[in-house]
């Protein structure tokens, strides 16, 4: 397999898109995405782009699934369904990194506030990769037999773009895949090499909210109040104890407190305090258990605290709950054969497991489950990273507006990495 021509070639109608997207190879189509970042739920350009690029391959598109969500298939012959996925929405940050490319786009937000937006996390590598595999796949044919699924999935960021595609029937729709596969960029890995990981990829997460109530006053007369910043501050205490004292060393958990938010002035006691809280585990068992801790802790502070039951605090788990990825682990073998075969046996690596979110877990949660696996794809320029290694330094994460991929040497290994994965996954019996 060769890969030292990426070229992508695609012609669009002049009344298709408002620039000109003909003749571009996949590093032009990256810097693109890049420059032209939208937010969950906004994805329609992106969305339109990637559909006509890949209608214009010869794929069968289905638009609309889910909300902006993309679906292409190529039926080639009998044989195994396999799916590769990548996501589109960027995030609501001010790039940062000086490229030339950088993005310099700003757009209104839910709350009708205009912000800055950044593929922060790699969505437009993603994005790049899929197409580049999608391309290949199509013009090889030939040395596969089966049918070729894939996913443009929007609002990955906040979790709902795997929900609503599978709510909108993505696999009674469409073929139900035999594999489902994503790659992600590492912001901590060289380029040229990916990360594998079998079982425990990445992290349950769910958003708390929890507003602390107490009848307000006089900061002076403190025993005339229930102070709900003295009760809260209290509740963040006992919190700590949750992962510390409740959950079993062996299992990973975690509890932060993210946002506090009460009063207005000095001398005066108020009525309610907001806390905003992230927690992250791997099995639903321990996702359960730090749950109900949380309720029983606030709970018992407002007994503690002799308020009348009205008064208790409130718990609202907000509607972004993202799975945890589990990496099927013999699905992740074989990527890890077809890995060494593309990319070469030392630029293979395990990694461990992270406490970040990531809803394509979602897919593989669908009964009867389907194999799925998530692998980690390096970002890092290569004399970046030694000097990062040799000084000690800590680089750019995902989500930082300094974060910015080796693009053109990572988007080659993501092809490879990808497209011979999918080869392999074909051929089996």
């Amino acid at each position: 397999m060769k890969f030292s021509q990426l070229a992508l070639i695609v012609l669009f109608s002049s009344t298709a898109l408002p620039n000109d997207y003909s003749n571009i190879d996949l590093f032009s189509l990256y810097k693109d995405l890049h420059r032209n970042p939208e937010l969950s739920y906004k994805e329609f350009e992106t969305s339109k782009k990637l559909s006509l690029i890949l209608q214009n391959l010869g794929y069968e598109v289905t638009n609309g699934v889910g909300g902006n969500g993309v679906v292409a298939l190529l039926k080639n012959g009998k044989g195994k369904t396999i799916m590769l996925r990548a996501d589109m929405d960027g995030l609501p940050v001010e790039e940062k990194t000086g490229a030339s490319y950088a993005s310099k786009t700003k757009t209104l937000n839910d709350e009708g506030q205009e912000v800055f937006t950044m593929h922060a996390c790699g969505h437009d590598i993603h994005m790049t990769v899929l197409i580049g595999a999608a391309q290949y796949l199509i013009q090889n044919r030939s040395d596969w037999s089966g049918t070729l699924m894939l996913i443009l999935e929007p609002a990955e960021e906040v979790s709902g773009g795997a929900r609503n595609m599978i709510n909108d029937g993505l696999f009674t729709r469409f073929p139900r895949p035999d594999f489902n596969l994503a790659l992600h960029v590492s912001s901590g890995i060289e380029v040229g090499k990916v990360g594998y990981l079998p079982g425990w990829a990445m992290a349950n997460v769910d958003s708390v909210d929890i507003t602390v109530k107490g009848l307000g006053g006089h900061g002076a007369y403190p025993h005339t109040t229930k102070d709900p910043i003295v009760l809260s501050a209290q509740i963040i205490s006992q919190l700590q104890t949750i992962v510390s004292r409740q959950i079993a060393p062996t299992d990973p958990a975690v509890v932060t407190v993210g946002s506090i938010h009460g009063g207005t002035k000095h001398n005066v006691i108020p009525n309610e305090v907001k806390l905003q809280l992230t927690l992250r585990s791997y099995t639903d068992e321990v996702r359960n258990k730090t749950l109900s801790a949380i309720r029983r802790i606030i709970r018992g502070a407002a007994i503690a605290a002799d308020l009348p039951e009205e008064l208790y605090p409130t718990m609202t788990i907000k509607d972004e709950y993202t799975p945890a990825v589990f990496n099927n682990p013999q699905l992740v073998k074989k990527l890890k054969v077809s890995f060494e075969k593309s990319l070469g046996k030392d630029n293979v690596i395990k990694v461990s497991p992270v406490m970040g979110g990531e809803d394509f877990g979602m897919f593989g949660r669908v009964e009867p489950l389907i194999p799925t696996a998530l692998f980690w794809l390096g970002a890092v320029n290569k004399n970046v990273y030694e000097n990062a290694v040799r000084e000690d330094i800590v680089l750019p994460s995902l989500h930082s507006d300094l974060f910015l991929p080796d693009a053109e040497p990572a988007l080659e290994t993501g092809v490879k990495a990808m497209t011979k994965a999918a080869l392999d996954l074909f051929k089996e019996s």
